[in-house]
């Protein structure tokens, strides 16, 4: 296979990057105790002071300060300093902590870096705590396994705290008007496109992810369509399936078909906005557009469900990113650290901070609070990501090059797919190429 000096740059790149924080994990495995990656730290006496590091500082300082003030109440012997980092640097901060001191006890990381803090050494595996925890048997358990492979393996470094899940929002006023079903599967959501176009008048029955951001929607679509399960068959991918191809093909032939032209540069606030303001039928996002919607167009004109199952009913979706928290090895108070993830995950206190951040809980007692009842979307959501019937396709996010992969590399070949200057087997036949060396390359170098 002719490998496209792109593509060679990136395999490049990536591979450093990798090689890089491997070297930083052999550093650390000789540290002294002072806050690198390697230090063991220990249990501590279960009082005293723990660092608590916000990996979303400024968007959630508020209620994360509501969450401290209650564990602090319960338990007076402990003292929680917060710190907030803004989303966009917490990976930078971990690093630089990770190679030179001064990690906190307990922080906030998200699937898309936790295998890059796990493969560093910084990590202590929760699997045995947890097992033994108030919160066994109480988080979802989907959650829980997204949790595990955003880690890169079996075992658990992130005790999941919230998750976001792709939505359907269709305005009821429209498929009213159009004598039309809610486009609760595939086979409904093509109709309806297709009824409620009249471009003539500006009006169009669907919104499609064009610009930044647009991968992930568009194989959240895939696999919901074709019902494959796994993003992996060995070490190959199941992204370029040729059921995969046809209704990808399908899907990105709505462009300027059954939705505006503009979607081609639409990253989610644009589309969110134009969605809102005009006269279009559905638009695929998730949870957090919602008070846009509610502020925009009333509660009576639009609906947010999950995205389409299958014609039997079969819902398969692909996994969305998950927050949660992670005991880092070198603390020398695990013992309270371990205490205050305890706390903020549980029932009264998860339901707390998701109704504040808007987000599906993790805890499964927190999901069926009053308030996500009230919140139709967010109820629909929780029971489908806990629902025995649903199957989540886990992206591999513990892939270093995943990101550039899933973004800045194929993004603007999605667009030319858009406009048809590519086909849908020529797009996901690069990301597979693309995917698949990636793959070969964690596998080799975590085994090394």
């Amino acid at each position: 296979m002719k490998i496209s000096t792109t593509t060679h740059r990136r395999r490049t790149s990536g591979a450093a990057t990798l090689a890089a924080v491997l070297a930083l994990t052999a550093t650390a495995c000789g540290d002294d105790g002072s806050g690198t990656a390697g230090a063991k730290g220990n249990e501590g006496s279960g009082k005293g002071e723990i660092t608590f590091w916000d990996n979303n500082g400024g968007v959630r300082t508020d209620i994360w300060k509501q969450v401290i003030a209650d564990f602090e109440k319960k338990y007076p012997d402990i003292k929680v300093n917060y710190v907030g980092i803004p989303a966009a640097s917490a990976q930078s901060k971990y690093d630089t902590a990770i190679q030179g001191g001064g990690l906190p006890d307990v922080g906030g990381v998200g699937t898309a870096m936790l295998a890059e803090v796990a493969v560093q050494g910084a990590l202590e595996p929760l699997d045995s705590r947890l097992d033994k925890s108030s919160l066994h048997g109480r988080l979802g358990q989907k959650l829980l396994d997204s949790s595990r492979a955003a880690g890169g393996g079996d075992k658990l470094y992130q005790v999941p705290t919230s998750v976001n899940n792709g939505t359907l929002w269709y305005r009821t006023d429209l498929f009213k008007s159009a004598g039309l079903d809610a486009p609760t599967t595939w086979s409904k959501f093509y109709t309806a496109a297709d009824k409620l176009t009249d471009s003539g008048k500006n009006k169009f029955g669907f919104t499609i992810r064009g610009g930044t951001g647009s991968i992930a929607p568009a194989l959240d679509a895939v696999y919901g369509q074709t019902g494959i399960s796994s993003f992996w068959s060995g070490d190959k991918t199941t992204v370029n399936d040729p059921k995969n191809v046809a209704a990808l093909a399908k899907y990105v032939a709505l462009y300027k078909k059954d939705t505006p032209s503009a979607d081609l540069n639409n990253d989610f606030t644009k589309m969110v906005a134009q969605w809102d303001s005009g006269s279009i039928g559905m638009l695929s996002h998730n949870l957090g557009s919602y008070q846009d919607h509610l502020k925009a167009l009333g509660a009576d004109k639009f609906r947010g469900i999950p995205n389409p199952t299958m014609d039997d009913g079969k819902r398969v979706q692909v996994s969305n990113p998950v927050d949660g928290l992670s005991l880092f090895k070198a603390s020398k108070n695990k013992a309270a650290a371990w205490k205050f993830i305890e706390f903020a995950v549980s029932a009264e206190e998860n339901s707390k901070f998701n109704e504040s951040a808007g987000q599906v809980p993790a805890n499964t007692e927190a999901a069926k609070a009053a308030w996500v009842q009230k919140a139709e979307p967010t109820k629909l959501a929780a029971e489908a990501l806990n629902g025995a019937d649903t199957t989540i396709v886990q992206l591999p996010y513990y892939l270093p090059d995943w990101n550039t992969i899933s973004k800045s590399d194929n993004e603007p070949e999605f667009q030319k797919l858009l406009l048809g200057k590519i086909t849908a087997k020529a797009f996901l036949d690069k990301i597979a190429d693309e995917l698949n060396a990636a793959q070969a390359d964690w596998k080799q170098r975590t085994k090394s």
